[in-house]
């Protein structure tokens, strides 16, 4: 009797939600954008005759903030309807792979460093940056994937890749703002500076120092006025001085985990990161 040929299994594809990852793609399409824009003020095939790098590079930074948005949105919009899971993550560190580290590399590459006085010092930082860009992404991954553990923190070991990328973007954007150049020939002090605050940002990415995620933070969740007043000033303030306050609050955000988070007692934690009481004991494990 002839024995019937096995067909090979193959694994259960996985369902997409639409919302998350709509708003994934679009992080996606930012980043994209960014990078074509960039290669446009490279090579001078701007939309219009009169269009200078400035004003390519100026809309790359509009890119990447814009995919920072769309970031900060997926994942929430994807808890809220209960639909998190291995692809989103994954989609999710393929669109940062793109706009928070191919993207602000490039940018600040062209904008800042390649004009240093040896480009070569230019070439390494932006290599760094993309290098630990992408093992931070694809060390989250594997946390994320790996069992949990009991009381484990849902805040982030190292900087976040799309915190990082706003951090050195928006820096770069208000470098360019005070020195006032059309031609981006930046001063060779605010060169040195955005150096070395690129390769600052590649460490800590890297690092074991703990950033709070606000996951436990919706659109559902109660908070007091003084959260209320004081975000309204801050997206304000975000309107009427958008060349200063991304850099401020990215800035804001890198310094709180560095420097004021780790002497911070349990009460001003649980009220500067809106964490409930039964949130508190578990957003102040470290993970291994």
């Amino acid at each position: 009797m002839e024995q019937k040929t096995q067909q090979p299994a193959f694994p259960d594809e996985p369902k997409i939600p639409i919302l998350p990852n709509m708003l994934t793609a679009g992080n996606l399409l930012c980043g994209f954008f960014a990078i074509l824009t960039i290669m446009q003020g490279m090579y001078g095939t701007g939309s219009s005759a009169s269009e200078s790098a400035f004003d390519c590079y100026q809309r790359a930074t509009y890119f990447i903030f814009a995919a920072c948005v769309f970031d900060l949105l997926d994942g929430r919009v994807a808890r809220m309807c209960g639909s998190d899971g291995p692809f989103g993550r994954e989609f999710d560190s393929l669109a940062d792979e793109v706009s928070f580290a191919l993207a602000p590399a490039m940018l600040l590459s062209k904008a800042v460093l390649f004009a240093l006085p040896d480009p070569r010092l230019g070439w390494a930082v932006a290599l760094i940056y993309l290098l630990c860009a992408s093992l931070r992404l694809a060390r989250f991954n594997c946390m994320a994937a790996a069992p949990r553990k009991e009381n484990q923190s849902s805040d982030f070991v190292g900087l976040p890749v799309p915190m990082a990328a706003g951090a050195v973007v928006s820096t770069m954007y208000l470098v360019i703002y005070i020195d006032q150049d059309p031609d981006l020939h930046i001063s060779l002090p605010w060169q040195i500076a955005m150096a070395v605050a690129m390769t600052g940002v590649s460490i800590l990415m890297m690092s074991r120092v703990i950033y709070p995620s606000f996951k436990h933070i919706t659109f559902r969740k109660k908070t007091t006025i003084t959260a209320v007043i004081v975000g309204t000033i801050a997206v304000c303030a975000l309107v009427a001085f958008p060349w200063i306050m991304p850099a401020v609050l990215f800035c804001c955000y890198l310094l709180y985990g560095l420097l004021v988070r780790p002497w911070l007692n349990h009460r001003w934690r649980k009220k500067l990161e809106a964490m409930d009481e039964e949130e508190e004991g578990t957003n102040d494990f470290k993970q291994d």
